[in-house]
């Protein structure tokens, strides 16, 4: 998956269009010109095409779409946004001259294809007999006790009122430690062209463990069963936004945003970047469409009080400091550009989402994870191979957590950190139920422990590449934001 790699009911509050090929009729008075003599035929593309939130703009819209022989796919009135498709290679450069038009981008380079993805290593039965209260697996859990969770589940399991969206490749709602959490009211899968599918099976894991296992590590229930989760009496909502071919195109996303708004989740995790750009730049035309459709849809899960958590990113990039972007657009051929600040990774780097880093299992950043002062919120454990802890039974320093099948695996990366931060906002959420957005956020920062820049230049793997300098000071740094967060303050009401 595209995240950090180691990757039609209508909705009236976003803005946003979805739309196909399919010539049609072109009625009178349209202000938009017809298809031009010399218009060309290229790969069928999903475009995102910005407007004002209202039904008659939307309306406007959807008619010079296909006016041009696009299609629509789905419109999200609640922010102005219409999906659309179109095989015309000059679409988007006409659909931007029609009236009430703010901007279209196509959301991906390539025509809709499918691939593989990588898989959890699955891990070996437990050998010994779990202690006295615990689960078969908890002991490989080291994670859980680097941030108190062994401590916080005496106090608290989280609240049945709190629901956590989980944007990613699908849930495993027969696996025994989820099944008890998975709401299958509250489920969707976003991957058709971004429409919202609620059928069962449209939002069950195909190719990719991904979203079973960090849905494991945020609540995986306490029932004697594999592991435990960080509020393991939560409820999970899978929300679909990972196709078989591993990507997260714009569209998806946003499908999973205003779906996690109208259901007023409390919380989202968002173990990804949207494809195919890693950093989407403004002096583009169509990534700046982009940039703009996802952040009116994550503006509206806000206002409808869902806190947003994001992942860093596997790069080990200074987010604060970009310079060059090697790796998109990743679902044709990479190149290599030049970026700025300006030049956003989705969702990440948007107003109030929770950006976060990855440590390993001695609290230090781990050598794969991005960083950046005044963009990492706070760390959380998410893995590193090369470190093991004496108490833990079979020694791997990676993330255990459920994979599809009744099964539990092994995988690192900032994917598997989010989570963890996701996770304790919900035991936050259940704590505080009044709290909103801003203020889960200012909670999660004041209980998180702060975590000095290390001396010098860090470079853990001991090769150049892996090399990081870290910014800041011990309460707010490049590496740690506010420090590492820890879940035994999140359920202390009276600390």
């Amino acid at each position: 998956m595209r995240v950090p790699r180691i990757s039609r009911t209508r909705y009236a509050a976003v803005g946003l269009v979805l739309a196909t090929a399919g010539a049609l009729a072109l009625p009178a008075g349209t202000a938009v010109a017809a298809p031009a003599a010399d218009s060309t035929t290229g790969p069928l593309l999903s475009y995102v095409v910005n407007t004002k939130a209202n039904h008659g703009q939307v309306q406007k819209v959807e008619k010079a779409v296909t006016t041009l022989g696009g299609t629509v796919v789905y419109s999200y009135e609640q922010i102005g946004v219409v999906i659309a498709r179109s095989n015309d290679t000059k679409f988007a450069e006409k659909l931007r001259q029609a009236k009430g038009v703010e901007s279209v981008g196509a959301s991906r380079t390539k025509g809709i294809t499918a691939a593989d993805q990588s898989k959890a290593e699955v891990a070996a039965e437990p050998t010994t007999a779990p202690a006295p209260g615990q689960e078969p697996y908890e002991a490989n859990q080291w994670d859980m006790r680097q941030i108190g969770v062994d401590k916080a589940h005496a106090i608290s399991l989280g609240s049945r009122n709190v629901t956590v969206g989980v944007l990613d490749s699908g849930i495993d709602a027969t696996h025994e430690d989820l099944a008890p959490n998975v709401d299958a009211s509250q489920s969707v899968s976003c991957i058709d062209g971004g429409k919202p599918n609620t059928d069962w099976k449209s939002w069950q894991p195909t190719t990719s463990d991904h979203g079973t296992h960090v849905s494991g590590t945020i609540a995986a229930a306490k029932n004697g069963k594999g592991i435990v989760g960080i509020a393991p009496n939560v409820k999970l909502a899978a929300v679909k936004v990972v196709d078989d071919g591993g990507f997260i195109y714009p569209e998806y996303a946003i499908c999973g945003f205003v779906w996690a708004g109208e259901h007023q989740f409390k919380v989202t995790n968002n173990s990804y970047y949207v494809d195919p750009w890693m950093f989407n730049c403004p002096n583009d035309k169509d990534q700046e469409a982009i940039t703009a459709a996802v952040r009116k849809a994550v503006a509206f899960s806000q206002r409808k009080g869902v806190l947003n958590v994001a992942a860093a990113g596997n790069e080990n990039i200074d987010l604060a400091h970009k310079t060059t972007d090697v790796s998109s657009p990743d679902d044709t051929t990479p190149g290599t550009r030049p970026v700025t600040n300006d030049c956003l990774s989705l969702p990440t780097e948007l107003p109030g989402v929770i950006a976060v880093s990855s440590v390993g299992v001695k609290g230090e950043k781990a050598y794969y994870s991005s960083y950046g002062k005044g963009v990492v919120t706070v760390a959380a454990p998410g893995g590193d191979r090369r470190y093991q802890l004496p108490d833990t039974p079979d020694k791997d320093g990676r993330i255990l957590s459920t994979i599809p099948g009744n099964k539990y695996g092994y995988m690192q990366g900032t994917s598997m950190a989010t989570p963890h931060v996701t996770g304790v906002v919900a035991l936050l959420a259940s704590t505080f139920p009044w709290a909103g957005p801003d203020e889960l956020t200012d909670l999660l920062t004041s209980q998180a422990e702060s975590h000095a820049c290390p001396t010098g230049q860090f470079n853990p793997g001991g090769a150049g590449q892996w090399k990081a300098t870290c910014e800041g000071g011990e309460n707010d740094n490049g590496f740690y934001g506010a420090g590492i967060i820890n879940a035994e303050k999140a359920v202390q009401w009276w600390r």
